[in-house]
């Protein structure tokens, strides 16, 4: 894996230097983490949903494909950016879905063991972003752990390399925002059984 790593590093590198075969050499190496990604995320949606793992990683990588101006310093950098892009697209896609239809079953969002039931397909996914972004305000490193964790399924080792933190700090972030986030889907599954109440 560190081998596997270096060389991601290093074609990283090329590409940001204007080495235009070196993105043909990373797709090979990065695609297959990516669709595992992807592929990690569907397995917390809901039924019903239209998007394919294949079709995230696509455009995941056309959107990687038109950054510019990054240094690449290493593959969690890499990814950690990549998990950023597969959020904005999740989101993008559940609140094109919303718009369409109105309704529908409890959905859950499944932050590792942390499950919070919320009413109505996609609905999980926007509320988590908006939660998400409330806690950025809050404590933007530990949201950073949570989009890279949650979105990216970047493990701690990972995290740890990305964000440049302890393994410790890494875990605890976790927790405290597994904690507050909890909190805040809580109130947004009351609201919404309980319209008009505060």
């Amino acid at each position: 894996m560190d081998e596997r790593s270096g060389e991601i590093t290093q074609l990283l590198k090329a590409w940001g230097g204007g080495d235009e075969a070196a993105l043909g050499r990373l797709a090979e190496y990065v695609y297959p983490e990516l669709r595992l990604m992807a592929r990690r995320y569907m397995r917390n949606e809901g039924l019903g949903h239209t998007l394919q793992a294949t079709a995230i990683v696509h455009e995941v990588y056309l959107r990687l494909i038109d950054v510019s101006k990054v240094e690449w310093q290493a593959r969690a950098q890499f990814f950690a950016i990549a998990a950023r892009m597969m959020r904005r697209i999740l989101v993008d896609a559940a609140r094109a879905r919303g718009s369409q239809k109105r309704g529908g079953e409890a959905n859950k969002v499944n932050l590792d063991e942390t499950a919070v039931l919320l009413p109505a397909p996609d609905r999980s996914i926007l509320a988590l972003d908006d939660a998400l972004t409330a806690f950025s305000l809050l404590a933007p490193r530990q949201a950073k752990v949570v989009e890279l964790r949650y979105f990216g399924g970047l493990t701690e080792e990972e995290i740890v390399m990305a964000l440049t933190i302890s393994p410790r700090t890494v875990r605890r972030d976790w927790n405290f925002a597994k904690a507050w986030l909890h909190r805040e889907l809580s109130h947004t599954v009351r609201d919404d059984r309980n319209p008009g109440h505060d």
